[in-house]
Formats: structure tokens, sequence, C-alpha cells
């Protein structure tokens, strides 16, 4: 199976297969920083790709609307140009419009005009350590699978935990997309996954190509692509790992 991955920024991912053009989690915002309840963040990098600049969207694949390093401003414009957007049940009712809520293992299916589809299924995300839920609110990742191919892994904002592991249990997924930058903010602990986590996670899919997203562009990142690759490269994994330049359509062969 062949298809390709544009990344935009940050989670901001245009990926394209069979016909379908999918975007994770938009992010289209300049430089500057955002106040949140309980943090501030600050993007320190601008997209590599406008969001006049993507072309028509089957569907984004929003892992959760409440962060604005997963949807900023110009993300949530974005929203009302693609024909479905799928994400958590709570950020639907939020969002309202044409957004879609997923719980963990609910899947749907997008049907092209060649009448081929994908199937997409949400996954289980834990955005930090155990009990972080009632600070972080919901999140979601994503499973899209061809009909003739591996399936594709979109872990949205999470850590290495048990949801991961039983994604790798039930899909034989041949790329897995970490959202890896170690984010910190509230305390001395990761939000995302880290160095570890994404070894682990290559671990539990043990011969899939790792393309890590969410790793550069962010002051709240305590590691970027590079710490990565010296951990891969390290540990004999570095042949496995893909990191892509942010801009480039790069075409991923599985």
């Amino acid at each position: 199976m062949t298809f390709s991955i544009t990344l935009i920024g940050g989670p901001t991912a245009l990926i394209e297969i069979d016909g379908f053009r999918l975007l994770a989690d938009p992010t289209f915002d300049a430089p500057g920083s955002y106040q949140l309840p309980h943090v501030k963040l600050e993007k320190l990098e601008g997209p590599a790709v406008g969001a006049n600049a993507v072309g028509e969207i089957d569907a984004v694949l929003l892992s959760h609307d409440q962060h604005s390093d997963n949807l900023d401003n110009s993300g949530k414009a974005f929203l009302a140009t693609a024909k479905r957007v799928l994400t958590t049940e709570a950020g639907a009712k939020r969002l309202g419009g044409q957004a879609e809520g997923f719980a963990p293992w609910a899947s749907t299916e997008l049907k092209g005009k060649n009448g081929g589809s994908l199937t997409i299924t949400a996954t289980p995300a834990r955005h930090g350590p155990a009990g972080i839920e009632p600070l972080s609110g919901d999140v979601i990742g994503f499973v899209v699978t061809p009909n003739n191919g591996r399936p594709i892994y979109i872990s949205g904002d999470t850590t290495w935990f048990d949801g991961v592991a039983e994604v790798a249990r039930r899909f034989d997924c041949g790329v897995v997309l970490p959202f890896a930058g170690s984010a910190q903010t509230r305390g001395p602990f990761h939000l995302t996954m880290d160095t570890n986590d994404t070894i682990e996670t290559a671990r539990a899919f043990p011969d899939a190509v790792i393309i890590p997203v969410h790793t550069d562009g962010w002051a709240h990142f305590r590691q970027n692509a590079q710490d990565l690759r010296v951990s891969f490269d390290a540990l004999g994994f570095g042949k496995r790992l893909k990191i892509l330049q942010p801009g480039v359509k790069t075409a991923i062969e599985v």
C-alpha cells in the first residue's frame, strides 16, 4: 500500500489514501499565545501549508477540541469546509454544525465517488497520567482502515497506556502516527508521548512505520523529533522511524 502524508505543523497532517483526503487536528494560526482555563500555551511556528492551500477535505479527524494546540482559531474556521468532522462526543456537542461524536471503538465509513471506502474507528486516548481526565477532558485517536491495505493509527494526544496497547491488539497497523512532543504544562508529568512512550508504542506495533507528529512548534513541548531520532537509533528502532519535513508531501510504502 502507498499513501502520502504532508506534515503541516504540530499535530496537523494531511493524509491522502485511496482517493480520500483526511486532515488531522487542524491548526493554521500564526505564532502567538492562547490563554486556556488552566494554562497559557505559546505557539512558536506557523503552518507549513496555509488553510487556503490544503484543498478539499473528505474528513477532519479531530482528537479533541478543547486545546488550542490541536484546534486553534483558524482551525475552527476550517472545519466548515470539510465534508465531515469526526471527534469526541463532548467535542461534537460543543462544536455543533457537522461535527460527529464518537466514543472509543465506535466506527464509521467514508464513501468515495468511485465506490471506494475507508473505515474510521475511534480509539482510546489518555491525555496524561491516570487521573488527568477531569482536567484534560475527553480525547480520542483514530484507526483508518482502507479496503486494501493495512490500517493507519493516529494516536491523538495520549501517553502510553493500556488503551494504546489494546489498539495494537485489535489492529495490525502498518503505520503509526504518535503525538510525541512530551507536552508538559501543569506539573512534572507529560501529557503526550515522550521518547519512552513512543518506543513502547513501536514495540507494540512491531513492524509498523513510526511517523511522529506534534513534536515541534510549541513552547510546552519538552522533546522533539531529533530526540526521537537519537533514542530510536540507540535502541535499534531507527530504520522504522520516519521524520517528515513540514510542507513536503511524502509517499509512504508499507
